[in-house]
């Protein structure tokens, strides 16, 4: 019997793009999504008169000449936009405020690195060599078709394109950033490196630390106008208008399941839904474990989401946030900054993994989510879910987690301690920011908190990650080994598939391009040729390009005075 209904669980990114693509290519489908926005991650939030947004601080793919921007076009999410481009990826600040600004341009990243160190020129010209050509490389790196449904020649095809980048792909994969940087003389190149993708990844070689800057150095990863939630709410918009539904508040509690094939699921309202097809883009553990009972796993699935999941470094951090709305412009305030912390400071941040924060004057980026004449500030730091946990639940609960017991049947509380945590963090934040911004304290109207706790109960996200598996590391590259053999299903079950970030590593446009996959597949156990298109009716997205003022010699002598 042809296949011809679909039900997906999960309404972000991975899951609007697994809808955009059924119904282009001929499937019924509907969504079901626990919270009452699209989006999952990529979210925003009103808070009094400005918008705040939680997600995109760059997005890959929004310009053209790469894949990656045929995939957003095809969703509809950045058509009548406006593309906004920093000609700074990130500046990182040392303790004694000398600054970093990591321009994507190669020319102007290497000129301004060798006025802080000329005695790292070496060090220097081979990074930036390095990005000039990793900018050609993004024209043929590929996205649009998975591996494991190439064929000979295209396998073959792929390789020869890469050919030409053969050494600097094995080098900048083999390498560690945090080994590569230990080269560099001048004691703040060598810390400042590590922070380029705003927080420290330790597990991450140089190479996704080259595909970022050079994205940003060819206008492909910049932020779209309307933000995280416009990005959301885009998608949803066209899946719609390609003929899908959606349900909000529809939490899904079971996959149904009979003689071995996915056939619907049940809501936690007790309603049961029906469908030929089911696509998972949820978490990836609550997915297996529990919408599935921990059934069909193969041994290596088994590891990853019983054992893998909980060793450090295998899936991202949450995040812990604090938004800021101003009742004033701040014009020395910088798109984006990472402030490397005193030991002193970083102590007192609850969770903390390294001791820098990430600070955003965000109305940079979304000037349309703020009243005019007034400013967003939005700081993060990556953060380990455990301390806030214990916070929340007490000491007896914590004690039971660390035995293993599953997380989803214990409740959380939320009780005085650990709101208490959150205002003791949010005012260590402020009064650092107020001391390198003066009068940014008193100007504070609004304030809005985040942590790992937060992302667990709007998104289900497993310890509040919001990337899943992290790349370069045992589950990122089990899991994708799992998928190449497998490809996005789960053995002994038929007609289920998985999406969204827990089938595939990175960012956004693995989520969106993930959808894209798992609908290759699909069509191809169905015997059906695979297409996708561009609605050319909607007029085509504009990029603008901000530059962002150095300004150090004033602000970087000030902050070093201080």
């Amino acid at each position: 019997m042809s296949r011809q209904s679909m039900i997906i669980i999960g309404g972000g990114l991975g899951g609007l793009s697994t809808g955009c693509y059924a119904q282009m290519n001929g499937y019924r489908s509907q969504i079901f999504e626990m919270h009452e926005i699209p989006g999952g991650c990529c979210t925003a939030w009103d808070k009094g008169d400005f918008t705040f947004d939680c997600c995109v601080s760059w997005l890959l793919g929004n310009g053209p000449g790469n894949e990656m921007h045929q995939i957003w076009l095809e969703l509809g999410a950045l058509q009548g936009k406006q593309m906004r481009h920093f000609d700074v990826f990130n500046i990182v600040r040392g303790r004694d405020g000398r600054a970093v600004y990591f321009y994507s341009d190669p020319d102007r990243l290497q000129e301004h690195l060798l006025e802080i160190s000329p005695a790292d020129a070496k060090l220097i010209r081979d990074f930036c060599n390095g990005l000039r050509k990793f900018r050609k490389l993004l024209s043929v790196y590929p996205f649009l078709k998975p591996v494991g449904l190439m064929g000979t020649f295209e396998r073959w095809r792929m390789l020869a394109s890469f050919a030409p980048y053969f050494n600097l792909i094995r080098r900048s994969i083999g390498t560690l950033m945090t080994d590569y940087s230990a080269k560099f003389r001048e004691p703040l190149l060598r810390e400042a490196f590590n922070f380029i993708l705003y927080e420290k990844h330790p597990a991450f070689p140089v190479l996704p630390f080259y595909f970022q800057l050079a994205a940003h150095a060819n206008r492909s990863a910049g932020v779209p106008e309307g933000g995280s939630l416009g990005l959301a709410e885009s998608i949803e918009r066209r899946y719609r208008d390609l003929g899908g539904e959606i349900s909000y508040n529809a939490k899904v509690e079971e996959v149904l399941v009979e003689d071995d094939r996915a056939v619907g699921v049940r809501l936690s309202d007790g309603r049961e839904f029906r469908a030929d097809i089911v696509v998972s883009a949820c978490d990836g553990r609550t997915t297996t474990m529990k919408l599935l009972g921990g059934r069909y796993l193969t041994d290596t699935h088994r590891e990853l989401y019983t054992s893998t999941i909980d060793e450090p470094g295998n899936i991202f951090p949450g995040y812990f946030a604090l938004f800021l709305g101003l009742d004033r412009p701040f014009p020395d305030g910088e798109p984006c900054t990472t402030h490397l912390l005193d030991e002193e400071v970083a102590a007192q941040l609850t969770g903390i993994r390294h001791p820098s924060i990430n600070v955003q004057f965000r109305s940079s980026h979304y000037p349309e989510l703020a009243p005019e004449g007034r400013t967003i500030v939005y700081a993060t730091y990556f953060c380990d879910i455990g301390p806030w946990r214990e916070l929340a639940t007490g000491p007896e609960q914590a004690t039971r987690m660390r035995k293993g017991e599953p997380r989803h049947t214990l409740s959380v509380r939320r009780g005085a301690d650990y709101y208490a945590a959150k205002r003791r963090v949010k005012d260590v934040i402020v009064d650092f920011l107020d001391a390198r911004y003066p009068g940014l304290k008193d100007a504070v109207t609004v304030r809005d908190i985040s942590t790992p706790l937060t992302q667990v109960r709007y998104t289900g996200n497993y310890n509040g990650t919001v990337l899943g598996w992290q790349p370069f590391v045992e589950g990122g590259e089990t899991m994708e080994k799992v998928i190449k053999k497998h490809g996005p299903r789960l053995p002994g079950l038929a007609n289920f598939y998985l999406s969204g970030v827990w089938a595939t590593t990175g960012g956004l446009i693995r989520a969106a391009a993930a959808g894209r996959q798992v609908m290759q597949f699909v069509c191809r156990d169905d015997g059906k040729e695979f297409t996708a298109s561009i609605d050319d009716s909607a007029p085509a997205p504009t990029h603008l390009v901000i530059p962002v003022g150095r300004g150090s010699a004033r602000r970087d002598r000030v902050a070093a005075a201080r």
